[in-house]
């Protein structure tokens, strides 16, 4: 397989990143992940919009999106079954240079850019049907979350937790009020009303979250953007998780507690929605 780094396709096992890079050393860098169907990049656009917005938040310079385009294409070509399902991961780093907090002088580094295009498998309808169990974690995250940072260690340790448990995942809880899962954003169902917690500096304004609200909008199913508490999520119709590879996934328990209907209706309408707006962008 092989991967783009610093412009450059190469080998993957050719693939090396200096040990001064910030990226290594303080977690100084941004990512992006893009689902692509067959050979589509499902909503590549949003998904650099939001690349931009971190770059320009940590003070790093635009992207070339045209280039990354270019190679993402490249990238999809090489796969050895590129009709598949696949992930594409995107890293910018502020690149390499001796081991200081401050920021490199202007002009004595460049940045690190990494991508590479890996098949993933589809989650099993068995695993949509049945739901996913999940548990809450204190969600102790620093203040600028929605910054899509490569700093994930409080995620790590939170999914880990998930595991060790036994769950799927782990739900943030902020002050008795939920803000999203590891990896993905959180959704309630009551009585038809879809509910999710507004964007803010504490969570991670995810694309399959924006492009469900707006699948719920083409249904007319009414929504709401206030946040709600881990007494709210357990007493819902419906809890399910929305992201990049997440898809629309349902939660079945939460922290032991089964959720009325474990793989309700609007959970399964917004995901086939979701997988009907991923063809259109198929050529």
């Amino acid at each position: 397989m092989q991967v783009y780094l610093n412009g450059r396709l190469i080998p993957e096992e050719q693939a090396v990143v200096s040990i001064d890079d910030r990226g290594f050393l303080f977690g100084d860098g941004v990512y992006e992940v893009v689902h692509v169907y067959g050979r589509s990049l499902f909503e590549w656009d949003l998904h650099m919009a939001r690349l931009q917005r971190s770059l320009a938040a940590i003070k790093l310079p635009t992207a070339d999106q045209d280039e990354l385009l270019r190679v993402a294409r490249l990238l999809i070509d090489d796969l050895a079954s590129p009709d598949g399902e696949a992930s594409l991961y995107l890293e910018i780093t502020r690149g390499a240079h001796p081991r200081a907090h401050g920021f490199p002088p202007p002009g004595t580094t460049s940045p690190t850019i990494l991508m590479w295009v890996r098949p993933v498998a589809p989650i099993a309808q068995e695993t949509v049907q049945q739901g996913v169990p999940m548990i809450t974690v204190a969600d102790d995250r620093w203040a600028k979350v929605w910054i899509k940072t490569v700093g994930l260690l409080p995620n790590v340790l939170a999914k880990e937790k998930a595991h060790a448990a036994g769950a799927f995942d782990a739900v943030f809880v902020r002050d008795g009020v939920v803000t999203e899962a590891t990896s993905a954003n959180v959704f309630i169902v009551q009585n038809r009303v879809l509910r999710t917690a507004p964007s803010s500096n504490y969570i991670l304004s995810g694309i399959t979250r924006q492009v469900v609200l707006e699948l719920a909008e083409a249904r007319k199913l009414a929504v709401d953007l206030t946040p709600f508490s881990v007494e709210e999520m357990v007493a819902a119709d419906e809890v399910f998780l929305t992201g990049t590879l997440t898809e629309v996934l349902p939660i079945r328990s939460i922290d032991g507690h089964q959720v009325k209907e474990p793989s309700g209706p609007v959970a399964r309408q917004l995901l086939n929605d979701l997988h009907d707006r991923a063809s259109w962008g198929k050529h």
